[in-house]
């Protein structure tokens, strides 16, 4: 309700500040207009005109980008000729207006439907039938007024994507470029986690196994009994240790849990194994898609263990929400934060969710707290 509140109220600020442009631009088309007709005939004058012209059109253009992408969340591109931005220009100053007659209606409509509410105890009521009539007509009359108000601001991102862009093939283009970007991504993170698998098999199991080796040899060898039970238990332990640091190495490799009970299991598993306080807050409705599902194990296993080794945490919340077709992930910790975005975990997670068309994004401020955001694409 909060968010739908806020969303009005930004809708409302956004169409104030595009009737207040309208006027400007209602002023500025008629001057050009007019100064363009007068020198229609000498094309030397005409060139002169056209250049401040242009100019006042790219400042106009600009702040109607900025208001449309401040207020109506509505991405134009800046690639614009100026023949565009007047032709923006012209057909936007009717639809600026018309979203004042909006707001105008709904702060009438507001007020006589407040006072279908109101009115039977600020004064004395004469004609109640009246009194519920012009209540009744206030409250279907502010309906339509906010209803006209979300179709103005659909029309003023449509209006504003037809004539300022992006085109479709700038579009095709950009996506092209992501697609290239996120494949290149994925094939460095792909590596990035062979080197980490082989170093870990390097640095732990493979040790474990050369001493297992050498106790077994050293037991072979020996003839003291005593001394070759020692060694044997000895070597039973490094099986033990060696055959645990195999199963964490399999179990960062991918979980088995993922596949056999679901995202919910395997995020608890992670709980299990931190050896800080975990709260889980899993408010998914329905299991995602197997590949979000994996990308959201990984943000969180990889930032829940970041924690643990580096922001000398003594609490970590992960929160799972799903919210307008998105999958947010959240892992925050009270550690001394100072994470660096571009440390290779953390690298490696951008470019997992960039795969999926998902962002993460890193607030972590010297002193903490350490907070994690991703979101991904979850139908």
């Amino acid at each position: 309700m909060k968010s739908l509140v806020r969303r009005g109220l930004r809708l409302a600020v956004g169409l104030t500040l595009g009737a207040c442009s309208a006027l400007a631009e209602l002023l500025f088309a008629l001057l050009a207009g007019l100064a363009l007709l007068l020198v229609q005939a000498w094309p030397r004058a005409r060139s002169a005109v056209l250049r401040p012209v242009h100019r006042l059109a790219r400042g106009l253009a600009e702040w109607e980008r900025k208001r449309l992408a401040a207020y109506l969340g509505a991405e134009s591109s800046a690639a614009y000729t100026p023949g565009r931005a007047l032709r923006y220009l012209a057909a936007r100053w009717p639809l600026g207006l018309l979203g004042a007659v909006c707001l105008v209606c709904v702060l009438i409509g507001a007020a006589y439907g407040g006072y279908l509410f109101l009115g039977w105890f600020v004064g004395d009521v004469n004609s109640p039938g009246t009194v519920l009539f012009s209540g009744l007509a206030g409250l279907f009359l502010l309906f339509l007024s906010l209803q006209g108000m979300l179709a103005v601001g659909e029309l003023e991102k449509k209006l504003a994507r037809h004539h300022l862009g992006p085109s479709e093939q700038e579009e095709l283009q950009r996506r092209i470029e992501e697609l290239a970007v996120s494949r290149a991504g994925v094939v460095e993170a792909v590596h990035d986690e062979r080197r980490r698998i082989e170093r870990d098999l390097h640095d732990g199991v493979q040790q474990r196994l050369v001493a297992l080796g050498m106790l077994l040899g050293r037991a072979l060898r020996g003839q003291d009994p005593e001394r070759r039970e020692e060694l044997l238990r000895q070597a039973h332990e490094e099986s033990r240790l060696a055959l645990g640091e195999l199963r964490d190495v399999a179990w960062r490799v991918y979980p088995v849990a993922l596949d056999e009970a679901g995202l919910a299991a395997a995020l608890e598993s992670v709980v299990e194994r931190t050896s800080i306080p975990v709260r889980l807050d899993y408010g998914l409705p329905a299991e995602p898609d197997r590949p979000v599902a994996t990308v959201a194990y990984f943000v969180v296993s990889e930032a829940v263990t970041n924690a643990v080794k580096h922001s000398q945490a003594t609490a970590i919340s992960v929160r799972l929400a799903q919210a307008s077709g998105r999958l947010l992930v959240t892992v925050g910790d009270d550690g001394i934060g100072g994470a660096d975005p571009a440390g290779g975990g953390l690298v490696g997670l951008r470019r997992r969710t960039a795969a999926l068309d998902g962002t993460l994004d890193v607030h972590s401020p010297p002193g903490g707290p350490t907070l994690i955001t991703a979101e991904l694409p979850c139908a």
